[in-house]
């Protein structure tokens, strides 16, 4: 029973994106202290935020209600032809159960996936096939019934009123708002004699879209934002009135006293609205197992073994038997089986169809049973790999396996997936951009007419921190906090940015996120569509909070490299690549022990090079390490671990106890797996509760580690006064030297890395790192493809090319193709990497190549493929390029002479045609004509720094030579840095891993200007 007076059943929230201004988290603390206790959220065509809207109004005592504010398309939603008089009509929707909620999740899909047309429309018909469960009210002035009205046609708006009263029965109400426009007073009177002759009862809403009266002004600033105005335009949309906020009970009663009726029903609306979620359980997919197998453990059981077998030979040893059949039971019991079948079949699938998997990813390296169905590529008994920190029987959670694929072929499985569990089943998510501190900033400087100047100064005052807001850059940067202070203008302009700081501001699809249905998605949550693409319109964490099974397809551009490379060495050198399964080989640690680390995955900046350098690798455990260490906090412990690699005299430890447990990493903590193993083996914890000591320790649970050092010292015994956790005194560790350690822990744990992860991709660096060294040509060519286009990346490869030994060749019009291609221990410059070359033309080229042979001549080429793909622009750029060098000509000389050439091959081409008439008819001699067409005007080459400016503009690099090339040794003495390092820090660029300039740090930097 609620006692609210009122409740507020027509309400947008941030999700009516760059409309609604009311923020999920301020609705029910509004509502409470309004004396309100039920509350709608209604936003515009979408369901974005009614999960965070029901948490919220959970969390404290407010009843929320869940709905959509509806299009309705005038005739069908599948009807694009644009009416400019009618294009879509409003409606109210609440769900009164789960079957009206997902109804108007069906309905609200349907307006993405059938009927957007400028909005997501719904129509009549599917209204019908849809509308049990479900509440209607008539809308805002935009609803069809109040519209009518507004056009003079009251008997239209009657029968509109009867139809859905007819669809709706006792749940359909006619919509009264509490606002000051003329035309609200006109409809409402309307209404109100409409509601007494047809027997619909009145409803009371006030359409909210801000949370206060003084929010207005906001949110006419963020109307204009969505729609591109300034304040300033005369034309700009508006509302008519400040009264569109979230008014209080009073507010409402006194605006409707003459219609209380209209006020109460609000209150029984809410009472019949009863949605109920549930959160915290799982719901996978049908997984189909061969039929001579009894049950889905069994076929489980099976496969593991036989790829135990696979792995480890016929006979197993019996730490590899216990810790398998430990994790089977462990699976099975948490309810898993289907999960680890799931991710096996499409890990196998693309395996079996030659597309690339990473070796594995995050915890779940650490499963030997993943390691046996080859989800993942790490030996995790090898490698000290704990099943606990992927999946611990002491902690329920869903297991997460996220899965590198090759960049290129991943959709290849996301298609199978489709396929195989039927694409109403399999959705991608949704993910939104919000309004950063930097962007807010430069949108309300617009709306309010401050010059670009005056926006980029403001907003390069907010610091490039991820998580930083306005309020925090003025309380760090004094200038910023002072033109607040002292400029009135630039003090409102703030303000408004803060108030909307963080509002949602677009739709887009996560990168990676896929969902796996046991039934269409679309009964569990509603779905968005933009571009062709379906996605839920609910965030990763909300599905996973609904029991949505939720898998990462991560495309990785490395594993693209690696299959390009391969297929290069195949088709250069007639080898099968094969990596070393012992990942052991002294000459590819060679690499990273010399500084040759460009394009050596997660190795390339110039600071992991020094590091390597410095530490001398001459192991993989080395090569996880480095990944480990190389990031803020960790790398505090680098000077200490090499030291202690290059003699472990320098290694102290604080017990002897430690020495299994660290030797490995020099006596450094550097995983979160050595955390679990101390508390496990020194003070005899399970596996499973160090995980979560581990989990506490990051995240500085300090009541939680308090408690967990009093344990980790002196032990737990049970309410029977046996011993449960032994301790390390138990152990025979004294006191002191136990507090010592819990303290180690305690501070590197909140940076302590995950080794699991770190080895899976320190296999990937070794793989890249082997074809670096045994076959540089070829890994050095697809390293270039993969950034084709990219003239930030592709200059460092090429001059790691020169430094290797590995010559760039210019393209050659019969010999280059659309990539770069290897010739011998040489990489040949594409076609396709050439400017205003585009691939349907070097398609064109490489296709007549094929058929017809090479090119005798510029002339022959003109002839054989001028035409509407190669244009006269591509064959200008071609030349500037050096393409055409081979025939012998300077290429100022082809500059100067390609046109006529060009216009004689079109005459000849279009010779016949007696509507076309040249200067060329003047010739009746066909000798003549061929005499010009291969008359070229001689000229000298251009003068070497002319010729190189061209080429580079050409290619985005020099490749015959470089302007610098006989200062370069004095440069690399006199600078700090490459300008490409500069210019990311200043553009607020820098890419994970890469090095870090200090603010205010004075660089010294050389090159052309």
């Amino acid at each position: 029973m609620l006692n609210s007076k009122f409740v507020h059943l027509h309400l947008h929230t941030e999700y009516s994106l760059l409309d609604g201004a009311n923020r999920i988290k301020d609705l029910p603390l509004r509502a409470k202290e309004l004396g309100m206790d039920a509350m709608a959220i209604t936003d515009h065509g979408v369901m974005f935020g009614c999960i965070d809207f029901y948490k919220a109004c959970k969390a404290n005592d407010v009843k929320p209600i869940i709905g959509c504010e509806v299009y309705v398309a005038p005739g069908s939603r599948f009807d694009k032809v644009l009416d400019k008089s009618v294009k879509y009509n409003h409606l109210i929707l609440l769900a009164k159960n789960m079957q009206g909620y997902r109804n108007l999740c069906k309905l609200v899909s349907s307006g993405f996936t059938d009927g957007y047309y400028y909005k997501p429309r719904i129509d009549k018909e599917i209204l019908e096939k849809y509308h049990d469960g479900l509440i209607c009210l008539s809308a805002c002035l935009g609803g069809e019934v109040p519209g009518h009205f507004l056009n003079g046609q009251d008997e239209l708006a009657k029968n509109s009123a009867l139809w859905f009263k007819k669809l709706f029965g006792e749940d359909y109400y006619l919509e009264v708002q509490a606002n000051t426009m003329k035309e609200q007073y006109l409809v409402n009177q309307k209404l109100f004699k409409l509601s007494k002759e047809i027997g619909v009862p009145l409803v009371a809403t006030n359409d909210a879209h801000y949370l206060k009266k003084e929010d207005a002004y906001n949110h006419e600033v963020l109307l204009c934002i969505q729609t591109g105005k300034r304040m300033s335009d005369s034309d700009r949309m508006k509302f008519k009135t400040d009264d569109f906020y979230v008014k209080s009970p009073e507010e409402m009663m006194e605006y409707f006293k003459d219609v209380p009726e209209a006020i109460e029903n609000t209150v029984k609306i809410a009472e019949k609205c009863n949605v109920e979620f549930e959160f915290g359980h799982t719901i996978l997919p049908n997984y189909d197992v061969p039929e001579e197998f009894e049950s889905h453990y069994d076929y489980f059981k099976k496969l593991s073994y036989d790829g135990l077998h696979k792995r480890y030979g016929e006979e197993l040893s019996q730490e590899i038997i216990d810790r398998a059949e430990y994790e089977l039971g462990t699976i099975s019991k948490m309810g898993f089986v289907d999960y680890f079948l799931i991710v096996w079949d499409y890990i196998n699938f693309a395996k079996t169809h030659d597309i690339p998997v990473g070796p594995g990813r995050g915890s779940g390296a650490g499963s030997v049973i993943a390691y046996a169905l080859e989800i993942t590529d790490i030996d995790p008994l090898k490698y000290g790999l704990i099943f606990e920190r992927f999946l611990n029987p002491e902690r329920i959670s869903m297991p997460d396996f996220d899965v590198d694929f090759d960049y290129e072929k991943r959709q290849e499985v996301i298609d199978y997936v489709s396929k195989k569990y039927g694409h109403d089943n399999v959705s991608q998510i949704i993910t939104f951009g919000t309004m950063s501190a930097r962007m807010v900033i430069r949108d309300v400087a617009r709306v309010l007419d401050f010059s670009y100047a005056e926006a980029d100064k403001l907003a390069k005052m907010i610091p490039n921190d991820l998580h930083i807001t306005i309020k925090k850059a003025m309380e760090v940067n004094r200038e910023l906090n002072d033109i607040y202070e002292s400029d009135e203008r630039v003090k409102e302009l703030l303000d408004i940015a803060m108030a909307l700081e963080g509002l949602p501001r677009q739709a887009s699809t996560h990168a990676c996120g896929i969902i796996i249905a046991k039934e269409p998605v679309v009964n569990y949550v509603p779905l968005y569509a933009r571009d062709d693409i379906i996605s839920t319109q609910y965030i990763m964490t909300t599905l996973e909070e609904l029991g949505l099974l939720k898998m990462d397809f991560l495309g990785l551009r490395t594993l693209t490299v690696i299959r390009d490379c391969k297929e290069l060495v195949k088709k250069n050198r007639g080898i099968d690549v094969e990596f070393d399964s012992e990942m052991n080989d002294p000459l590819v640690f060679k690499k990273w022990q010399d500084g040759e680390s460009v394009g050596i995955f997660q190795f390339e900046s110039q600071g992991m090079t020094n590091f390597m350098k410095e530490l001398k690798p001459d192991c993989l455990e080395d090569i996880i390490a480095g990944v480990s260490l190389y990031r803020p906090g960790p790398m505090d412990q680098i000077p200490r671990y090499i030291a202690n690699k290059k003699d472990m005299e320098h290694a102290v430890y604080t017990h002897d106890s430690l020495k299994p447990i660290l030797a490995v990493t020099y006596g450094c903590m550097v995983y979160q797996e050595q955390v679990m193993k101390i508390v496990t083996d020194l003070a005899g914890y399970s596996l499973g509760r160090s995980d979560l000591v581990r989990r506490a320790m990051g995240k500085k649970k300090l009541d939680v580690m308090a408690k967990e050092r009093e344990i980790f010292v002196n032990g737990k015994l049970d309410e029977n006064g046996n011993v449960e956790i032994p301790g390390c005194v138990r152990n025979g560790i004294d006191e002191v030297s136990a507090n010592k350690i819990f303290d180690e822990m305690s501070e590197f744990a909140k940076y302590a890395f995950n080794k699991s992860h770190a080895a899976c991709y320190a296999v990937v660096a070794y793989q890249t790192a082997y074809l670096k060294t045994y076959y540089p040509a070829e890994f050095m060519a697809a390293m270039l493809n993969s950034f084709l286009g990219n003239l930030d990346k592709i200059p460092v490869y090429v001059d790691e090319c020169r430094k290797i030994g590995v010559e760039i060749l210019k393209p050659d019009i019969n010999k280059s193709f659309t990539k770069f291609t290897v010739e011998g221990n040489k990489i040949r410059f594409g076609l396709g990497s050439i400017k205003n070359v585009g691939i349907a033309a070097v398609d064109s080229i490489t296709s007549e190549r094929s058929k017809n042979g090479d090119f005798v001549d510029f002339g022959d080429f003109c002839e054989r493929i001028y035409g509407e793909s190669v244009n006269k622009k591509c064959i200008e750029s071609l030349i500037k390029a050096g393409a055409f060098d081979i025939f012998g000509k300077t290429r100022s000389t082809l500059i100067a002479s390609f046109e006529t050439i060009l216009d004689t091959v079109g005459y000849s081409k279009s010779k016949g045609n007696e509507n076309q008439v040249s200067m060329f008819d003047l010739y009746t001699d066909d000798d003549a004509l061929q005499k010009i067409k291969y008359e070229y005007i001689e000229l000298p080459e251009y003068d070497y720094k002319e010729f190189l400016s061209i080429e580079k503009e050409m290619l985005g690099i020099y490749i015959s030579g470089h302007p610098l090339e006989k200062y370069k040794k004095l440069i690399s003495e006199k600078t700090d840095f490459n300008s490409l390092i500069v210019q990311k820090f200043y553009n607020q660029e820098n890419d994970d891993g890469e090095d870090i300039i200090e603010d205010n740090k004075v660089v010294k930097i050389a090159g052309i200007i």
